[in-house]
Parts: C-alpha cells; structure tokens; sequence
C-alpha cells in the first residue's frame, strides 16, 4: 500500500515505522529537513521537505497515485486542508486526520463529507483518556481492550502468588470457572511470550492476557491476582488537554485534585471543572507539597504533562509517599520501556495508543478493530469472516483446521452482530454472543473473530486468511 503521512513528530514517526516493518511504501512529509533525515536513515522511507498544506509539495510525495494519506501534523487546520486537497485534488480514497479540538470533532459536517473530506478523526488525547478510564474502573489491569462495541474484552493483569490459578496449568481453567467462557491468548515472563498450551504453568509476576465477554472480566482477574480497592481518590498531575479531558470525565464521580504549574491555566481549569475538583497551582514534583496533599492517602496518581522527566519524577516520589498506584505519560518509547513496572506501575505511550486507530485502515479483509499491545510489540484484531467453506480460509472450518501462522491465536468469537456494526447480520449488538475459541469451535458466515498476535511479522499471513477470494466476489 502506497502511504503519505504529513508530520514526522512523535506520532508521525510512530506510524511510519509500524508501517515500514510491513513493506509499506511510506513517504513522510515534513518542514523541518534534519528530523526527516534522521528518520530517513534509520527507516525505508521517502522523504519530501516541505508544507503539507501546499498542492506541489503532496504531488512530489507521489499523492497521484497514493492509497492513503495520514495527516498527523503539529496544526489541527494543515491537517484538514490536507485533507481536503487530497480528495478534491488527488482523489486519495482514504483519507485520516489527527484533530485536537474539540470544536472540529463535535461538528462532523465541517470535517466530513461536503466539509474538508476527513474520512476519519483521530485524537491521541481522547484515546489515552479513554485508556486511562478503564485503568480507574479496573486498578487491577495493566491494559485493558474492548472489542465487538464492548462485547468482549481483552485485559492484562500481574499474576499475584496466592491467585487460584497461579501456579496451576491453564488446562485448568474451566475447573475453576465452569460456568464462564474465557481464554487466556498470552502470557509473558521477563518479557518473552509463553507458549499458551494446556500445560502451561502461570507463575507469579507474569503477565497474562485474558479474552472473555465483558461481564466476566472482573471474575476471571480474581483468579489471577488479589482485587484492589476501588479507587476514590485520584490525583492529576497536569492541566494540559489530556489532563482536562480526563479531569471533566470525573468530574464529581471521585474526589479529584489536579496540580498544575501555570497560574492562568488554573484560573481556567477551575472555571472548567465543578467545585468538587480541587485545582491546585503547584508544581508535582514538589515533595512538600505531595505531602500536605495526602499523596499516601491517593489511590491512583497520574502524571500527564507533556515533560517525560517530571512525569517520571513526580510518579516516583508519589510512589515512594504511598501513593496505591502510579500511571504516567511517556512519550519517549524507550524510556517507557524503561520505567514500566520500577516505581512507575503503568506507562503510557500516546502515540502508541493511537496506532491501533490507524492500523485498522492498513489491515487487509474486514478488520474492524485493531490494539497496540506491549509498545506495539504485540497486536490483537478483530476481523469478519466472510463468504463460505469454498471461497474463504476460516468459515465453515473448526479453529484446529485453520491454517494460523505461528504466534498466532483466535481467543474469542463474537456471533450475531448487527449489520450496522459492520457486517450482514440483524439484530441487536446486546444479542450478540461471546463464546471462547476452542479446538472445535466451527466459524460461521459473519463472525467476528478476535485474534492475538505475540509479533507484529506475522500479521500479513493473519490477514490473508480472512480475504475471500474473487469467486465469492
């Protein structure tokens, strides 16, 4: 697939290097020539030095002929023009845009069809706010993954000594919960995948992935690790657009203290948020001033501003005063590497957590829904089986029969989804069924498959099995 992302920031380079590692042919355009020289020297990529608002400069990067354009600059307008000339000028078939205000997402006629052609928004702010709400509602969970419009979830959880399935094969599971229809995909020890096989032993401190129906996750992580307190209090480090859109969302729901630096930002914050969010103009790694905020007392600290270093600093000295669990936004995919797991309980990269949004474009047969696992080492998909026993690879197969790459897992099946979720079937999405994939599980026409891939190579052998072929066509 022929590829034009406009930006070579943080989420630009992202991108590009996901896409390059799936022989992509990726062009990256950009004002500042050093950055895209960098990037050129260490990736198989095109470079066009230039403004990506400009007709000429998206003609040099090849936009006649090009399947895709990706417009993650620093600038909301550039990359809605983008956009636009890419459709009007270029007739790119799909074209994606990274907004940050709130204003253009809330009006879909100005960034749509008629509007500048955005075929789809992303906002990496909203993305990691949404990350982190599920992180609030499961304090337990190390990720946590919807698919099939929440039907199913994909968790991630430490397994504790003491769990009633650790130090047990996963054979048996369904002795321990007999009457819940769940999977384990993954399981990674000092960072190495695990083969999933019924004999497999879960030892303390590994890092199991389970895929159940969303009701059930909650019973399935009680028999990994002990349930935390629900979390109440919550402190904000950083007053930024994640930092508020986060702090509106609990808004009066949890008692919430948000520390920022800047004075006129707090002056805008409190006019922003209710009375029973308590804004503070202080400065998160001042440890006196954690102190007389009752960090020990703080369930769930979070560091979001745009600085990696005080971001790792303030979590580690609220850690270190006794604060329950600490979640911090780090840019820098190395350095959340690094820090996940020390004093640091969750690390989160946002231009990682927005690849997901992208990939589901780039991904070949009907994938609906695609997530960015261990830092984008990993992937989970979720991709409709079309056509019958005679023109596709997966429908009317049993899971045993299905020819998956090695690394590769189906861990759950979603049946009866409706046809405006993406599919032929009727019905309503709260009839959907969730049911775990086991050796003779047969797919059926329209089912929504959900997959687990420990490495990103495998995933164009993944693909190929849910293309039809033409005589279904």
């Amino acid at each position: 697939m022929k590829i034009i992302i406009l930006g070579a920031g943080r989420v630009g380079e992202s991108v590009a290097e996901s896409l390059v590692s799936e022989h992509n042919d990726i062009t990256v355009v950009d004002t500042n020539a050093s950055k895209l020289a960098q990037m050129q020297d260490r990736l198989d990529l095109r470079s066009v030095v230039g403004n990506a608002t400009h007709p000429s400069v998206l003609r040099s990067a090849g936009a006649e002929d090009a399947d895709m354009l990706i417009a993650v600059t620093a600038l909301d307008e550039s990359n809605l023009v983008a956009c636009k000339l890419a459709a009007r000028l270029f007739n790119i078939p799909t074209r994606i845009a990274r907004v940050r205000s709130m204003e253009f997402q809330d009006v879909p006629e100005i960034t749509g069809h008629g509007g500048f052609e955005a075929q789809t928004l992303i906002c990496p702010e909203q993305t990691v706010v949404e990350t982190i709400e599920k992180l609030v509602e499961f304090p337990e969970a190390l990720q946590v993954l919807e698919f099939a419009e929440g039907r199913a979830c994909l968790v991630a959880v430490r397994a504790y000594g003491g769990g009633p399935l650790v130090q047990q094969a996963l054979g048996e599971i369904r002795k321990q919960l007999p009457n819940i229809d769940v999977r384990i995909v993954a399981v990674y020890r000092n960072d190495r995948a695990i083969p999933c096989e019924a004999r497999t032993i879960i030892e303390p401190g590994d890092e199991v992935f389970c895929l159940a129906a969303s009701e059930n996750i909650r019973a399935v992580m009680t028999e990994l690790r002990r349930m935390d307190k629900p979390v109440k209090r919550i402190m904000i480090a950083g007053g930024g657009n994640i930092g508020v859109r986060l702090a509106k969302k609990l808004d009066g729901h949890y008692n919430v203290k948000l520390l920022e630096r800047d004075k006129k930002r707090c002056e805008y914050l409190a006019s922003e948020l209710s009375n029973k969010t308590l804004v503070l103009n202080s400065d998160a790694t001042d440890e006196d001033l954690l102190v007389n905020e009752n960090v020990d007392e703080c369930d769930l600290f979070l560091a979001l501003t745009s600085d990696d270093e005080d971001n790792i600093m303030s979590c580690l000295l609220a850690k270190r005063l006794g604060a329950r669990r600490t979640v911090a936004i780090i840019n820098r995919k190395s350095y959340a590497e690094l820090m996940q797991g020390s004093g640091i309980d969750i690390a989160i990269a946002p231009s990682q957590s927005t690849l997901g949004e992208l990939l589901k474009h780039v991904r070949r047969g009907d994938v609906v829904a695609v997530h960015s696992l261990r830092r984008g080492a990993a992937e989970a998909i979720e991709a409709i089986a079309h056509g019958d026993k005679s023109s596709s690879k997966v429908v009317g197969r049993r899971i045993d029969e299905i020819e998956l790459p090695r690394g590769a897992m189906i861990g759950a099946i979603v049946r009866g989804m409706p046809a405006e979720h993406g599919n032929g079937a009727s019905g309503d999405v709260r009839h959907a069924k969730v049911l775990a994939a086991h050796h003779d599980t047969v797919i059926e026409p329209e089912d929504h498959l959900i997959v687990f891939c420990d490495n990103k190579r495998i995933i164009p052998k993944v693909e190929k099995l849910f293309q039809v072929s033409a005589a279904f066509i």
